[in-house]
């Protein structure tokens, strides 16, 4: 299945900017659309991923692999396999954030908004068609490397069993994080039965350290 990028949902542009549900003025939403229409047009959204059975010890078949922690464990309690994920909207779309910053911090702090909300709707668009690939199995949810116990660490073997950064041309930081930063990594269970589970709380979230909304003693209201 290829990458696929058609709209990015105006809601999610406007989570990513911590917006409490004010009135949109004209001017700003103009330069929604506009900064909205920058990402789509720049971004070469690409994605791989890799169907592995769970075997009972919890490796990953054909593997050595067992995520670190405890949390992926209980995630994936029930199901029978799992699938790794890696996705990106490309270097383009990370210069466009870059030279924005430089030139116009009100369209850098959009776009980069706008660029988040992007690679979520890549993922979501991936699953809903997995899901259909793989009816009458169901899926979970996504969980990534440092959301809970998972370790960010962890990143390193996801991008070696996927080829990652030969692959869709990403890389990893010596402290693990990604470039292009619009990128994501997760894993998603497989299973016969429906299964849902979320760790509750905001330390359940790999963004808390740098949240608009914990900063002013609130939440976002997803976790």
């Amino acid at each position: 299945m290829d990458a696929k990028l058609d709209n990015i949902p105006r809601a999610e542009t406007l989570h990513y900017l911590a917006w409490h549900g004010t009135p949109l003025t004209e001017e700003l939403e103009k330069d929604l659309d506009r900064c909205e229409a920058m990402i789509l047009e720049t971004a070469q959204p690409r994605l791989v991923w890799r169907l592995f059975t769970l075997e009972a010890d919890g490796r990953f078949s054909g593997t050595d692999y067992v995520p670190g922690g405890t949390d992926v464990g209980i995630f994936l309690s029930g199901c029978e396999q799992v699938v790794l994920l890696a996705a990106t909207l490309g270097v383009e779309a990370e210069n466009l954030i870059r030279r924005a910053q430089v030139r116009n911090m009100a369209d850098a702090i959009i776009l980069d908004a706008a660029g988040s909300a992007a690679i979520e709707t890549v993922c979501d668009t991936f699953c809903r068609e997995l899901a259909e690939k793989l009816a009458p199995r169901y899926l979970t949810e996504r969980f990534s490397p440092g959301y809970g116990d998972y370790p960010l660490t962890d990143q390193r073997v996801i991008f070696r069993l996927l080829d990652v950064s030969r692959r869709i041309g990403v890389n990893l930081t010596e402290s693990d994080l990604m470039i292009p930063q619009k990128s994501v990594t997760a894993l998603i269970g497989v299973s016969d039965t429906p299964h849902k589970y979320r760790q509750s709380g905001c330390e359940s979230c790999s963004g808390r350290f740098t949240c608009a909304y914990r900063k002013e003693g609130k939440t976002c209201g997803k976790l």
